[in-house]
């Protein structure tokens, strides 16, 4: 669906919303964090490389026969384990389960941490565990817990395989960047979620996420992130950063639930969304990818080789972010730390 084009002023309005978001917030602790890691390593930033270097969305290892074991963990924020303990519970799984399947691989299993005050609303939590364990067909396999703590606490770690990998590094210029998203679903009021999962048939869910793996070795696509809590707009500057390009989206072309107002669904948190990074004959080819299972596919924009990204509409468009100004998630230039004198 399309609103009426926003003109300039628009436009700039809802860069200006963007940027003051929770989600935005949220990433920018990534570049302080990384860049924390990166001064007390000796070999600097360039210490964290690995087979991908940090910022996608799993940490991939060579498992010495060619492909890769995959390593992920996902911390939630207090108040949502504390409003929302089945549904963050249920998350746990979910969002874990998306960022192996986003890097082209198929999830093994997963353990949690839960710190909880009693077991009122820990089990709350395990059970929203249980049943995306359940739904999604990934074992529960160990984790840590303690219910004397103050507050609801909750970190998931997951380990999946892949053959061929999706990174976060292999998007360049000249790509159309392509958003896959679930549209099947409805929002957990009045919060920011859009739940595509927890109603759907767990066929279709297990289906649905063998679509990546597929893509990926399938050679129609190397470059990939799930949309997370800084949106689909937020998400595709993740990618671009990383591949340290640049990019153009236009914002009326991302698939779109009905009725959904634009600045709440660029603030929301899909329960399925992708962004892609594809070479320009492959696009249509991706799309159908998609669509087969019914899910709503576009091509969204470009990437350029200039690290901005401007977001268009119509025939306006307005910088959201400048990332050869500061970086978004990645770390600031960090010199390798002296060793140590004995």
């Amino acid at each position: 669906m399309e609103d009426a084009m926003l003109g300039q002023g628009g436009l700039d309005g809802l860069v200006s919303a963007l940027l003051r978001g929770r989600g935005f917030a949220h990433k920018r602790d990534i570049s302080d964090v990384v860049s924390a890691l990166s001064a007390a390593l000796p070999g600097g930033t360039a210490a964290l490389g690995q087979a991908v270097g940090v910022g996608d969305d799993c940490a991939a290892i060579p498992d010495g026969n060619g492909g890769y074991l995959l390593f992920a963990i996902e911390g939630f924020v207090d108040d949502f384990v504390q409003r929302m303990p089945w549904f963050a519970g249920y998350c746990g799984v979910m969002v874990n389960v998306s960022d192996i399947c986003a890097m082209g691989g198929r999830p093994i299993a997963v353990v949690d941490a839960l710190w909880s005050r009693g077991m009122a609303p820990g089990r709350q939590v395990l059970e929203g565990l249980a049943a995306a364990s359940q739904r999604y067909g990934v074992p529960i396999v160990g984790g840590h817990s303690n219910n004397q703590a103050v507050g609801g606490q909750l970190a998931v770690a997951i380990l999946g395989r892949a053959k061929t990998l999706l990174t976060s590094f292999n998007a360049r210029p000249g790509d159309t960047l392509v958003m896959a998203i679930d549209l099947r679903g409805a929002y957990q009021e009045p919060n920011p979620y859009w739940d595509a999962s927890t109603r759907a048939p767990a066929e279709r869910l297990r289906a649905d996420l063998e679509l990546l793996p597929a893509l990926a070795e399938s050679g129609l696509c190397d470059a990939a992130k799930d949309i997370s809590m800084a949106g689909a707009v937020g998400t595709a500057l993740m990618l671009l950063e990383c591949s340290q390009v640049g990019g153009v989206i236009d914002v009326q072309a991302i698939p779109r639930p009905p009725g959904v107002p634009l600045l709440r669904w660029l603030q929301s948190f899909p329960s399925y969304g992708y962004v892609f990074s594809v070479r320009p004959a492959q696009a249509t080819a991706v799309a159908r990818h998609f669509e087969s299972q019914g899910i709503a596919c576009a091509a969204v924009g470009e990437v350029t080789a200039t690290p901005q990204l401007h977001l268009r509409d119509g025939e306006t468009s307005a910088l959201l972010w400048d990332l050869a100004a500061q970086p978004f998630i990645g770390a600031r230039a960090v010199a390798p730390r002296e060793p140590a004198h004995v």
